[in-house]
């Protein structure tokens, strides 16, 4: 074989297990994004459960870089703390050596078949479930067939001087060799940007007898300290919290690669002496049938062994990324979606739980504008202070709408669940209401300024705006209290009240225009009256309106559970 036809061999071999990669790992997570979701939604500070967090949903997605992203897009929007992340990531180092164990199979003859298998049920299944394990079965069949590909174009390698003088460089078993294979590694993972596809390679490598035992281990070592990079790259641009997620994840690769690289010899005895079987043994075709569970196991025992160590020492790793990366004193209050790499790279259920907590911000605004405005109405000077408030909160609800919308047209391109799709499209409809609500909050403030204090309308006539002000504001917070959550628990009662809030508007509004014209109030103040109460009426309807689309939503869940 010549130069050439092994470096497209590799690289066709690579392409294939990337793409079979890419497919399990989308149809994985269309099955059990709705899990992750309610996981993410019910985490505690408890360090041993977000571990377990962190082992299954890396499990599902087949890459800690993945994960380590997620959780740094997560601390990033608010949706988890320092704590949670981190023993998230221990948890995601653990979970990323299942691949390993995927690869160690050798099946890779039946790649092939596993392709066919998943095809057929993939194409032409109606039921969407079958679909996805029609698509999961097709993506590990590409995995494997990849995978001996790249086996096949290493194979003329073994005899090849030139590869074999360069590789004596590194191969060697000290210290010095050891060293420079986790130097390679690293440097590697950092350029492919996978740590799965460098085990894939390395266990290729290794599995035709192109390097040795020893040599695989070390590779695999600075895998897991290069993998790291992907996470340090995310959070650029992100807030105090992600960046320190993110070195957190890298101290503790680091750290746990220094110990074991100080021991690294009676390491690799301890794993061969746990599994059955010498590493280096070549059969008659001239491959070594247990070279892959070996490193598979050295892979896992690193990774659990470091994350029992960091553990009890997760607030002591805690405290050092925030000596390491310190607040900054002069943060002022500002809202702001951001989207850490590309929104169709992300988990669909990771950025339903963003989006679902932008939206909780957003109610926390339009919540604040309510208290400002009814504060503005009482005021007898004009507050430039809370005028200037209130306009910045209708501002920043625009600018939050908008990203929500872009973000979510970008996430609904990936393939979604139906309910995944209902849940986006619900977000971006109360995102929509809640900047109109935001609006007609601002419109108020507007209407008061047209009136002197002298203006204003005395006795029952005020009272009973002010009342109706009031009512939608506990109308509001009726509707939309579980919006954290995306439920509602008291659709009737909404139903009941926003027909009772629409009356008690028109009879509002009919009223003032009725003394307008009889000359009892002046038509400027009838008519401004009259705009403050259809204002207050549209805010009641854009309640409502959040309230249908949750009910709606509840129901859909009903029936898919």
């Amino acid at each position: 074989m010549s130069t050439f036809d092994i470096i497209y061999t590799f690289f066709g071999g690579l392409g294939i297990f990337f793409y079979g990669m890419k497919s399990m790992s989308d149809a994985l997570q269309a099955v059990a994004g709705d899990v992750i979701q309610r996981i993410i939604n019910s985490l505690t500070s408890n360090r041993v459960f977000a571990i377990l967090v962190g082992v299954f949903v890396t499990m599902i997605v087949q890459s800690s870089s993945i994960t380590t992203v997620m959780v740094v897009g997560m601390v990033n929007a608010g949706l988890m703390n320092l704590i949670q992340a981190l023993g998230i990531i221990l948890g995601a180092n653990i979970g990323t050596t299942i691949t390993g164990w995927i690869i160690s199979i050798k099946i890779g003859h039946y790649g092939l078949l596993l392709v066919a298998l998943g095809t057929f049920p993939g194409l032409f299944a109606k039921n969407p479930k079958i679909k996805l394990i029609g698509k999961a079965l097709f993506g590990v069949g590409m995995v494997f067939f990849g995978l001996e590909t790249m086996s096949d174009s290493f194979r003329p390698l073994r005899d090849n001087p030139n590869f074999l003088h360069m590789l004596s460089y590194f191969s060697g078993e000290n210290y010095f060799g050891y060293f420079f294979s986790i130097l390679i590694g690293c440097m590697l993972t950092m350029v492919i940007q996978s740590s799965s596809a460098m085990l894939g390679i390395t266990m290729a490598l290794a599995g035709t007898g192109v390097i040795h035992y020893h040599t695989a281990a070390a590779l695999v070592l600075g895998e897991n300290v290069g993998t790291t990079i992907t996470a340090i790259l995310a959070s650029i641009g992100g807030n105090i919290n992600a960046k320190r997620a993110a070195l957190g994840h890298a101290i503790f690769n680091l750290t746990g690669v220094l110990v074991l690289f100080s021991f690294f010899p009676r390491y690799l005895e301890f794993v061969d002496w746990f599994v059955p079987g010498d590493a280096n043994f070549t059969d008659a075709l001239g491959n070594r049938p247990y070279m892959s569970v070996h490193i598979a196991s050295a892979h896992s025992f690193f990774n659990i062994l470091t994350t029992l160590f960091f553990l009890p020492l997760l607030g002591q790793l805690c405290t050092l990324v925030k000596w390491i990366i310190k607040d900054k004193d002069n943060e002022k209050e500002k809202y702001h979606f951001v989207v850490l790499g590309d929104p169709q790279a992300i988990l669909p259920s990771v950025a339903i739980a963003q989006a679902q907590q932008e939206i909780t911000k957003m109610r926390e605004i339009v919540g604040k504008m309510f208290l400002l405005t009814r504060e503005y109405f009482s005021s007898d000077k004009k507050n430039v202070h809370i005028l200037n408030k209130i306009q910045f909160y209708e501002k920043t609800t625009d600018t939050i709408q908008k990203e929500i919308t872009v973000f979510i047209s970008k996430v609904m391109q990936q393939q979604l669940t139906s309910f995944q799709s209902l849940q986006l499209q619900t977000i971006i409809k109360l995102a929509d209401e809640l900047e109109s609500a935001a609006d007609y909050l601002e419109k108020l403030t507007i209407y008061r300024n047209r009136l002197t204090t002298n203006e204003l309308p005395d006795g029952e006539s005020m009272s009973d705006l002010i009342k109706l002000a009031r009512s939608t504001f506990d109308f509001f917070n009726l509707c939309t209290h579980k919006i954290k959550i995306m439920d509602i628990d008291n659709f009737e009662e909404c139903e009941n009240k926003s027909q009772e809030l629409f009356n008690m508007a028109e009879h509002l509004r009919d009223g003032f225009l009725s003394h307008s014209r009889q000359m009892e109030i002046k038509p400027l103040v009838g008519m401004t009256i009259s705009d403050m109460a259809s204002a207050i009426r549209k805010i009641r309807g854009h309640s409502y309106n959040m309230a249908v689309s949750l009910h709606k939503l509840q129901l859909a869940r009903d029936d898919d559970y």
